[in-house]
């Protein structure tokens, strides 16, 4: 049967169907409105339009920023903050006339890579979104880790671990708390490491570095210090298997080059071998992982 994964990110929303082998058939992008009632009339339209050039129909998998609530049903936690408080699998199911699954979409990440990306082979793999905001999924034994309280891998929003005197409190954070890994880790806040408020683009920074320019340089290594130590963090109580890099900001090579070794000052063992891995699919494992959801 054909397996339809959707992608429903803040700016962007995209669909991809799996044939039963698992191979990519068709992908699309579309803009993603700002609203909810338009949320749910576009991935009718995408899935609609999908199983017509499909010639059949498909299950539907969601990754969505956020989780659903276990007591409530509701959408929560999501940046997309249209979405929240709504009851966004009820009211897809009925748009689409079939049932749907949604995960988060750090869950969907991990669920791709685990399955036939750079985590494949491993039993436990621990996915990381570094870009406009910071998360993770955890994937063990070929399932999604949710959680009693479905927030498991909700990484970004614990503390920096072992701030350092010049970094306590912390920069405000989004969900209402200071000093979160996602406050000093997104894109946005290493643009703002470099180039002071108001900064958001830190793509130029690894080319600035190695012309030369100091200002850079540092940030990127004050970045590296900080993923470094919230990632041993990681490894101290979940020690996985493999460490998977997703986001604009994985594309950064330093990253995976400096935080391995940054990061054994703050394992709690006498050796780490953990591999720091960039994920195979780039910007697809979501979508490809919401596919997956189904299996």
């Amino acid at each position: 049967m054909w397996r339809i994964g959707i992608d429903l990110g803040g700016t962007k929303t995209e669909i991809a169907a799996l044939d039963p082998a698992g191979a990519v058939r068709l992908r699309r992008r579309a803009p993603t409105p700002p609203a909810y009632a338009g949320v749910i009339a576009l991935v009718g339209e995408l899935v609609a339009a999908a199983e017509t050039e499909l010639g059949g129909a498909a299950t539907i998998g969601i990754g969505i920023p956020g989780s659903l609530s276990p007591r409530t049903g509701l959408v929560r936690g999501a940046n997309s903050t249209w979405l929240n408080g709504g009851r966004l699998d009820a009211d897809l199911a009925a748009r689409l006339g079939r049932p749907v699954r949604l995960a988060n979409d750090a869950n969907c990440l991990a669920m791709s890579e685990a399955a036939d990306g750079a985590g494949a082979g491993h039993d436990t793999v621990f996915a990381v979104i570094l870009g406009t905001g910071v998360g993770a999924g955890i994937v063990t034994g070929g399932r999604i880790l949710e959680g009693r309280n479905r927030i498991a891998g909700e990484w970004g929003h614990n503390p920096l671990p072992w701030m350092t005197p010049e970094e306590y409190p912390g920069p405000a954070c989004w969900c209402g708390r200071r000093g979160c890994i996602e406050a000093f880790l997104c894109g946005p806040a290493l643009a703002a490491e470099a180039d002071g408020p108001g900064a958001r683009d830190a793509s130029g920074l690894p080319a600035r570095a190695a012309a030369g320019d100091a200002r850079a340089a540092a940030a990127l290594a004050r970045h590296a210090d900080r993923l470094a130590r919230a990632l041993a963090h990681v490894v101290n109580i979940l020690d996985p298997d493999c460490i998977v890099l997703a986001g604009g900001l994985s594309n950064m090579a330093h990253l995976r080059d400096e935080v391995p070794a940054r990061m054994a000052g703050f394992v709690f063992s006498d050796h780490v071998e953990t591999p720091l891995v960039p994920a195979l699919h780039g910007d697809s494992s979501g979508v490809l992982g919401a596919a997956r959801l189904w299996d």
